[in-house]
């Protein structure tokens, strides 16, 4: 029998018991989906974060210098500037910026009887609007006057500014109230969309001093560095860090109390958390796949006992061990393989489906693809050859014989 014929004669079996043929692909079709979910979902935010989340926390082309390890509280005025130290080590620097740390507060937002709850409030110097690439939507950015002179002046984030005046082009030179203090709108930042479902155009944006005012001088500011070009950050995290052991006076061989951050830094850990996942996701999946080939198994067996007869005739007209062994692992490898396209698709769909109804994303990729594909194929062999091996010993003489 030719391989051809081997298969459309395995695929005619499996559709004439459709129903038995499901159940007993189930199996392999919830894990292969299982596999093809999780791997979409988690590729999907490993490719957010590295896309959009990296870049909109730590801005692109630059890195941030923070204190290690974090220390809530308050800075006393005899705290070294670091500022400085970081200037003179990276004069090429396209912007060097302070920004007010974490946890970022939030106020309540108000202007006449409208009011907007629990916007975060942040202070930065003017050149983190270059670190982050703000474009405006209206009015003007923050400038180095505005925080020398500590002026109760603000930026908005967009959502703020259309949710209080309906048009962020109103909401410029208009007055708003933020823990009691009244602040006059420069100008509103463009809409920079939504992380995860978490707008990130929810926000007043206040010169650093006068946040510090507000919430008073925090151990938690960020240092942020952004260079004209890319191949440049990684020689200048280097001078940054030997500027701030100098300006801590830290000993050779005396550990950093700061670390120097980039986009990539962010991109790792957060692929460390999911590389704790893949290390769960294949357990799982083995052990369903492993339960629907001994499925298969004993369906594949069950079908050479109802066909030996069909067997002893077929080998009393020629068929030879390996025609009859081609057959059923023909049949066996088929059906396997018709439960991977199946949990293919419902993996797929199910992707889709959560990327539908949730923030999360979801990137189908070519490689689990490809691992399903191979699951499949995998299963009806190995859990196929027995069965096969079975149907083509049997005796033509005592199968011609069976009822």
């Amino acid at each position: 029998m030719q391989l051809t014929e081997a298969i459309l004669q395995a695929l005619q079996t499996v559709w004439s018991h459709k129903l038995r043929s499901f159940f007993t692909l189930l199996g392999i079709i919830v894990s292969v989906a299982f596999l093809i979910a999780v791997v979409a979902v988690i590729q999907g935010m490993n490719a957010y974060v590295r896309e959009r989340l990296a870049g909109a926390i730590v801005g692109v082309n630059a890195f941030q210098i923070r204190r290690d390890p974090i220390q809530v509280g308050f800075i006393d005025d005899e705290a070294p500037e670091d500022v400085p130290y970081v200037e003179r080590a990276i004069p090429d620097a396209q912007a060097i910026a302070l920004q007010s740390g974490w946890p970022t507060p939030t106020a309540d937002v108000a202007w006449r009887n409208r009011t907007i709850g629990d916007a975060f409030v942040f202070g930065v110097t003017a050149p983190y609007q270059i670190v982050q690439d703000y474009r405006l939507a209206a009015g003007d950015p923050l400038t180095d006057l505005d925080v020398r002179e500590r002026r109760l002046v603000a930026v908005l984030g967009f959502d703020v500014a259309e949710k209080l005046f309906d048009d962020a082009a109103r909401a410029v030179d208009q007055r708003v109230r933020v823990r009691g203090w009244t602040f006059t709108i420069k100008g509103v930042i463009a809409k920079k969309g939504t992380v995860l479902g978490q707008s990130w155009d929810g926000f007043v944006m206040l010169p650093l001093t006068t946040f510090e005012a507000l919430y008073g001088r925090r151990q938690t500011t960020v240092i942020s560095v952004k260079m004209p070009a890319a191949e440049q950050v990684a020689e200048a995290m280097l001078r940054a860090e030997e500027a701030m052991r100098i300006a801590h006076r830290l000993r050779p061989g005396q550990d950093n109390d700061f670390t120097v951050d980039t986009a990539e830094g962010l991109i790792s850990f957060w692929q460390s958390l999911t590389h704790v996942i893949f290390t769960v996701v294949p357990a799982v999946v083995v052990i369903g796949i492993v339960v629907g080939g001994i499925v298969i198994m004993n369906i594949m067996l069950m079908s050479v006992t109802e066909r030996t007869r069909e067997i002893g005739i077929r080998k009393s007209l020629g068929a030879t061990r390996r025609a009859i062994r081609r057959q059923f692992l023909a049949e066996s490898v088929t059906l396997s393989l018709v439960g991977g396209v199946l949990g293919l698709a419902a993996g797929m769909a199910l992707a889709g489906l959560v990327a539908a109804a949730t923030p999360l994303p979801a990137r189908v990729t070519g490689w689990s693809v490809g691992v399903a594909l191979g699951l499949g194929l995998t299963v009806g062999v190995l859990f196929g050859v027995y069965p096969a091996t079975r149907a083509a010993r049997l005796d033509p003489i005592a199968a011609l014989r069976a009822e």
